[in-house]
């Protein structure tokens, strides 16, 4: 798939699942749970140990319609050995102009995190596919309602303070898609190996984000 074709999907889906699993032995047991949930986009951060490696094993296993990216990407160098191990999207907590021109080079999608106006402009003119607006936990629903106003062509994923019960507010307020990751992934759940958990989660956002698209 190529960048176009990602970010498409992203939108399609609605949910980015933010993994930062501490435990990467249950990556895949994590995966299968919110994957019967209905979440079809994965990013997993560089805070997971052996990161990289857990996306070159993961990526050729997961069934078509699956995405899996990497997050919390800082340089260019890693954004590339992402890539090369199937990332199929980057997503950073800051704005790299250097990460995001190795994405376009491959035909990834660029995801830079943003906080203000002008961050956020300046990315979607240099080419970020989505931009993601970090932390968005002080800001709630009605910032990305503003935001729309003077930018309604700019695509934007709110990350930090989504929750499995506000996922639709932003939605409603224009998000092109929402990462989820705390709200999600139940920490005490994937310790205790109760995976249903995150399954219920899973659906309970899905079903949220798309009751929230059709009354938009």
């Amino acid at each position: 798939m190529g960048r176009a074709d990602v970010v498409r999907a992203i939108e399609e889906n609605g949910v980015v699942a933010v993994i930062r699993i501490t435990a990467p032995e249950k990556l895949h047991a994590v995966i299968d749970a919110l994957a019967e949930g209905g979440v079809r986009a994965l990013e997993i951060t560089m805070t997971v140990p052996r990161a990289l490696e857990l996306i070159a094993a993961v990526a050729p296993t997961l069934p078509q319609g699956f995405l899996v990216g990497a997050g919390t990407v800082l340089d260019a160098e890693t954004a590339r050995l992402a890539i090369l191990g199937g990332a199929q999207f980057v997503v950073g907590p800051v704005w790299r102009r250097g990460v995001l021109e190795t994405c376009h080079r491959y035909d990834v999608a660029a995801m830079p995190g943003c906080f203000t106006p002008t961050e956020i402009l300046d990315a979607w003119e240099a080419g970020a596919d989505i931009v993601k607006v970090f932390p968005a936990t002080s800001l709630g629903p009605g910032y990305l309602k503003d935001l729309r106003g003077p930018l309604p062509q700019v695509k934007l994923m709110p990350t930090g303070g989504v929750s499995l019960d506000n996922a639709g507010d932003w939605i409603a307020a224009g998000a092109a898609a929402v990462g989820v990751g705390t709200a999600l992934l139940d920490a005490r759940a994937i310790a205790d190996g109760s995976y249903g958990v995150l399954t219920a989660n899973a659906r309970r956002l899905c079903a949220n984000v798309r009751a929230a698209r059709e009354k938009r």
